[in-house]
């Protein structure tokens, strides 16, 4: 009988950890990528796409990072879940800031919409008498 064995360390791939790239503490990369786990995250907690799906959406990325992702989550679901509030806060904040402090730009689409909204208004009037 031949038999073989096999070595479990020599199985198993990678580090967790290898899957990231830790910029800063809010900051935390899939490596050879832009995308944050903030991002893969929120496809999965928040709007509960599977694995497949966030792997479909997000093209530069392999579904084996998508399970890391969810699997460094579920290590450290505490520290995550810190990140993942510290995210979606500063995004608030973030949008919160822009409302109050609108770029120009934004300023100027806004009255181009007001103006066009006022002829539409007017040419409306118009066929309707």
């Amino acid at each position: 009988m031949n038999s073989k064995t096999i070595d479990i360390g020599q199985a198993i791939s990678k580090d967790i950890a290898e899957y990231f790239n830790f910029l800063s503490p809010g900051d935390i990369r899939l490596k050879n990528s832009r995308i944050g786990i903030e991002t893969i995250l929120y496809e999965y907690i928040d709007c509960g796409r599977s694995p497949e799906e966030i792997a479909q959406t997000y093209k530069s990325i392999s579904l084996e990072q998508v399970y890391a992702t969810i699997l460094y989550y579920l290590q450290n679901k505490e520290i995550v879940s810190v990140y993942m509030n510290n995210w979606l806060e500063h995004g608030h904040r973030m949008r919160e800031e822009q409302r109050l402090n609108p770029p120009p730009v934004s300023e100027k689409l806004r009255q181009l919409r007001t103006a066009r909204q006022a002829k539409k208004q007017i040419h409306d009037a118009e066929i309707s008498d």
